[in-house]
């Protein structure tokens, strides 16, 4: 069962992987189980910036840097905005469940051990991947030629969505 692991280990990509993927896990962890929404918006970005970690491990340096810019970065920004900008009070849980908390433990484990024993008696066939030489550069291609039109209407529906929201602000604020 264990047969695969002391090689998995002796890579330092596995170890950063390993990393990146605890930090993800976790941050979504946290977020789910914080109170208060300023603490919940900090451990998305968290789980966005170890996301963006593992795709740049997977060779796709494009998607992550775009992963910190617009997720880690705009929309963390945009839901501290909307917390100013309404009258949110954190409410802390008036009582602990440690009923709760053991399933949740108990389930999480479980989850693990199954997923880790399915891998490790699953045999994966030998491949290669042959990145391109400039993924940006590709992206960019296609972005500005085959899929323009998609690009132009994802821009302005964002437009009319960021023109929505301000909207609902003023109307809120009257």
């Amino acid at each position: 069962m264990f047969s695969g692991l002391g090689g998995f280990l002796s890579d330092g990509h596995n170890w950063w992987f390993l990393l990146f993927a605890i930090g993800a896990i976790g941050g979504a962890i946290y977020m789910i189980n914080f109170t208060k929404v300023v603490h919940m918006v900090l451990s998305v970005a968290f789980t966005f910036i170890s996301l963006a970690g593992l795709y740049v491990l997977l060779e796709a340096e494009f998607v992550g840097f775009v992963q910190i810019l617009i997720y880690a970065g705009a929309i963390s920004i945009l839901m501290i905005f909307g917390i100013m900008m309404t009258n949110h009070r954190g409410e802390e849980a008036s009582k602990k469940r440690p009923v709760y908390h053991v399933l949740l433990t108990i389930g999480s484990l479980g989850l693990f051990f199954i997923l880790f024993y399915a891998i490790q008696n699953t045999s994966f066939p030998p491949g290669t991947f042959e990145a391109g030489e400039d993924n940006t550069l590709e992206i960019g291609k296609l972005l500005y030629s085959q899929h323009v039109i998609a690009f132009e209407i994802m821009s302005v529906l964002l437009t009319v969505a960021f023109i929505g929201a301000i909207v609902i602000a003023k109307r809120e604020e009257d």
